[in-house]
C-alpha cells in the first residue's frame, strides 16, 4: 500500500510538470518579451548607469556575477571561491591564500547566495557576503573594491547551504549544514561510523559569524566564529533573519526530518510536514556568556586580503564554541510547515514567516506573534533533542490554498505582498500577505528557482523590479550545443499586475541574488591605489627601484609597467630549475589603466595587475631558450610593443644575472 502511494505522489508530481510545461507554452499576450513598451523600460542609453546593482551567485562556477539592472548588462565577475584565469585570481601569489582550506589549496567552489550587509535592517552597501557550498566557507566581498576581502572556513560543517544570511545590523552572518555528518565535537573531526548508524551518529550545526562593525577597524580581518549551535541531523536548507519585531531570531527550513541516508527523493519525503527551526540568538548569547558555550578544537582557515600589502594572508584557527539546546532552553523551537521546505523568508514588518514546501501546493505564511505567545504558552506537540516543537495552528498565520506547484522562494515589496517562485508551474505568483490570497501570477520560462527584489529581503524594498532566475533555458536562444546558460527575466513589478520586461542568459547556476540601489554604492567605489601607499614586499615606486636579486636558485624579479613598456624587459641570467617570481607593479596612477603580464611557458594564467598594485607570477623554467613575456592587457597604441624577452641557460651554465630596458646587455 505504501509502495502505491508513493508511486500515486511521483506520478501526481510529474503530471504536475507536464501541465506546467503546457502551459508555459501560452503566456498572455501583453506578458511578451519583446514588446515596444518593455523595449523603452529596460533601455538605458549609451553613457548612462543602470538604476541597481544586482549581485547573482554563479552557482558551479564559483564567481560572484554583477548585472545592471534594468539593462541586464554585466558589470563584472567578481572571483570569490574559484580559480579566475582571466585576472589571475587564484594564480597570482598574492590571491592564492584566498583558496586555502583545512583540506589544503582547493581552486573550485560552489557559490550560492549573496547577501548585502544592513544597518536598522536596510542594505547600506557596504560588503556582500556569499557562501560556498561543498567547502563550507563564508566570503566577504568589499564594495570599495568589488574584489574579495575575506573568507572564513566552517568548522563541523558540511553542504553550507542555508548561508550567508545576515541579522539586522550585520551583526552576525548565520550558516547551516544541509548536510549533517557525523561530527566529533572532541577532536573537530568527523567520526569514522557506518552510514547505516545515522540517526545515533549524525548532527547539524548552526553557525552564527561574528562581523566587526567597526568602521575605524582598519583590517580586513572582520569575521570570526561566534559560536555553533549542535542541532538535530535533519539538512538545513536555507535560512533568514528577523527584522523590526523578530530582530534577534534567525529561521532555517529543514528537510528530511525522517533522517534518511539513502534514496532521500522518497525517503526523506514521508513526513507530511517538516520543520523551519527558529533560534534565538540573542538567548545564545546570554548562555554563553553564563559560561554554558564549551570551547572544543577545531581546525579552519582564516583568509584575509591585506590592502596596503595587496595580499591575501592565512591563518589558522584551532577552537570554536559549541552549545547545545539541552544546555540552553529557549535558544531554539521547531515550527511545523508543509513537507521539504527549501526557502524560508521574512517580510519587511518582521511579523510574516513565508516558507516554501517543494512538495505542497499551499504556501504556508507563518506568525511570528503568535509563535511568541505560543512559546509563552508552551504549546507543544513535543521534544526533539531538546528543542520543543510548536503546534502547527498555534503558529501559522494561514495557508494559502492551491498557490502554484512547487513553491520556493519569496520576496517583498514593501506594500503587503510577496512574490513567490514556482518551479514546477513556471511561474512567479504575487500573494496579499494580509488576506492570504494570490492576487497575480504569470509565467516564466522556465522552471524558476530564485527570484529577487531589490532590497526585497529587507525592511525597505525598493519594490519596482523582480528578477527570476530560471533553471532551464531550452528554446530561448540561439542553440549553442548541449550545455546552456540558465535564463533571467525581469519582471516590473511596479503596478497592480506583473509585467514581463527582459530575458537575458546568466553565466554558471544563478541560486540567488540581492539588488541595491546605484545610488548606495556607486560614488564610493576605488578607482585606483594609491602608490604611495603600496607596502608589498617586492614594490617598486620608480622604475629607478626595478632590478634583479638572485638567493641561490630563487630569482626575484622587481618589475614595473607602464605605457608602454616594462622594467626591466630584458632578463638574463636566469637557469633551468630556478623559481622565479616576477612582481610587477603597474605604476599607473589613473582610473581604469590596468596592465596585464603573461609568459611564454609559464605553468600559470594571465594576471592583471591595477593602477598603483603589485602582482606576483611565479615561474620554473625547465629548458634553455629565450622566452617572451607581454602585456594582456591594451593599454595605449603601443600595445603591442609593451613586450620582453628572458633568457633561459643551463644549470650550470656560467652567466652572469643582467637585466635592462633601452639598452643591449
Amino acid at each position: 500500500m505504501k509502495a502505491m502511494k508513493r508511486a500515486f505522489l511521483i506520478g501526481g508530481a510529474l503530471l504536475g510538470v507536464g501541465f506546467g510545461i503546457l502551459f508555459m507554452g501560452c503566456p498572455p499576450k501583453k506578458a511578451t518579451v519583446g514588446s515596444e513598451d518593455a523595449a523603452r523600460a529596460v533601455y538605458v542609453p549609451p553613457g548612462q548607469y543602470d538604476e541597481f546593482y544586482a549581485f547573482v551567485s554563479g552557482g558551479f562556477d564559483g564567481q560572484l556575477l554583477v548585472y545592471g539592472l534594468p539593462s541586464g548588462r554585466l558589470l563584472k565577475v567578481i572571483p570569490v571561491f574559484s580559480q579566475y584565469p582571466r585576472n589571475g585570481y587564484g594564480y597570482s601569489e598574492e590571491t592564492k591564500n584566498f583558496l586555502m582550506t583545512s583540506h589544503g589549496f582547493v581552486p573550485w567552489g560552489d557559490l550560492h547566495h549573496p547577501e548585502l550587509s544592513q544597518t536598522d535592517g536596510v542594505p547600506d552597501g557596504r560588503w556582500v557576503f556569499a557562501n560556498e557550498n561543498n567547502t563550507p566557507r563564508v566570503a566577504r566581498i568589499d564594495l570599495r573594491r568589488f574584489e574579495t576581502a575575506e573568507i572564513i572556513e566552517i568548522p563541523n560543517s558540511a553542504g553550507n547551504h542555508s548561508s550567508p544570511f545576515i541579522t539586522q545590523n550585520t551583526e552576525y552572518v548565520v550558516t547551516g549544514t544541509r548536510f549533517s555528518v557525523p561530527i566529533d565535537v572532541t577532536t573537530g573531526k568527523f567520526k569514522d561510523v557506518p552510514i547505516a548508524s545515522y540517526k545515533d551518529n549524525f548532527r547539524g550545526t548552526i553557525t552564527f559569524i561574528k562581523v566587526n562593525n567597526d568602521p575605524n577597524y582598519k583590517g580586513e580581518d572582520r569575521m570570526s566564529i561566534g559560536f555553533q549551535l549542535l542541532v538535530p541531523g535533519f539538512d538545513y536548507d536555507l535560512a533568514h533573519c528577523g527584522k523590526g519585531p523578530s530582530h534577534g531570531w534567525c529561521f532555517f527550513t529543514s528537510y528530511n526530518t525522517e533522517e534518511a541516508n539513502t534514496q532521500l527523493e522518497t525517503n526523506a519525503s514521508q513526513n507530511d510536514k517538516d520543520y523551519i527551526l527558529a533560534v534565538n540568538w540573542k538567548k545564545a548569547e546570554e548562555c554563553i556568556a553564563q559560561g554554558k558555550g564549551k570551547k572544543f578544537p577545531a581546525t579552519y582557515y582564516h583568509n584575509y586580503y591585506d590592502e596596503k600589502k595587496h595580499m591575501a594572508v592565512s591563518r589558522v584557527e584551532k577552537e570554536v564554541t559549541i552549545l547545545t539546546p539541552q544546555d540552553c532552553p529557549g535558544v531554539a523551537y521547531y515550527l511545523p510547515t508543509p513537507k521539504s521546505p527549501h526557502g524560508v523568508d521574512v517580510d519587511p514588518t518582521g511579523e510574516y514567516i513565508v516558507a516554501g514546501g517543494k512538495l505542497s501546493a499551499d504556501l504556508p505564511i507563518h506568525s511570528f506573534s503568535k509563535m511568541m505567545k505560543a512559546i509563552e504558552n508552551k504549546e507543544f506537540e513535543k521534544e526533539i533533542f531538546g528543542i520543543p516543537v510548536l503546534k502547527f495552528e498555534a503558529v501559522n498565520h494561514c495557508l494559502v490554498p492551491k498557490a502554484c506547484l512547487g513553491p520556493l522562494h519569496t520576496e517583498f515589496d514593501g506594500k503587503g505582498y510577496g512574490y513567490t517562485s514556482c518551479f514546477v508551474s513556471s511561474e512567479v505568483i504575487k500573494t496579499d500577505l494580509k488576506n492570504c490570497q494570490v492576487v497575480d501570477r504569470i509565467q516564466v520560462y522556465y522552471n524558476i528557482g530564485h527570484l529577487m527584489i531589490p532590497g526585497g529581503d529587507s525592511r525597505k524594498p525598493w519594490g519596482k523590479y523582480l528578477l527570476a532566475m530560471n533553471k532551464i533555458t531550452k528554446d530561448r536562444y540561439l542553440p549553442v550545443g548541449p550545455e546552456l546558460h540558465q535564463s533571467a527575466q525581469l519582471i516590473d513589478i511596479s503596478g497592480e499586475k506583473m509585467r514581463m520586461l527582459l530575458d537575458f542568459p546568466t553565466l554558471g547556476e544563478p541560486h540567488y541574488a540581492n539588488g541595491i540601489h546605484a545610488d548606495v554604492i556607486k560614488g564610493k567605489t576605488l578607482q585606483y591605489y594609491d602608490l604611495r601607499e603600496n607596502e608589498h614586499p617586492y614594490a617598486v615606486k620608480s622604475e629607478a627601484e626595478t632590478r634583479v636579486e638572485r638567493k641561490g636558485n630563487i630569482v626575484h624579479v622587481y618589475m614595473s609597467a607602464i605605457r608602454s613598456h616594462f622594467t626591466p624587459d630584458n632578463i638574463e641570467g636566469i637557469k633551468v630549475g630556478d623559481t622565479v617570481y616576477f612582481h610587477i607593479t603597474n605604476l599607473e596612477q589613473e582610473y581604469d589603466i590596468p596592465h596585464g603580464f603573461a609568459l611564454f611557458g609559464a605553468e600559470n594564467a594571465n594576471i592583471l595587475i591595477m593602477p598603483g598594485e603589485t602582482r606576483t607570477l611565479k615561474w620554473v623554467p625547465k629548458e634553455p631558450g629565450v622566452y617572451p613575456f607581454y602585456c594582456t592587457d591594451f593599454c595605449s597604441p603601443l600595445h603591442q610593443e609593451m613586450q620582453g624577452y628572458v633568457r633561459v641557460s643551463p644549470a650550470n651554465a656560467n652567466v652572469s644575472l643582467k637585466w635592462g630596458t633601452g639598452k643591449q646587455l
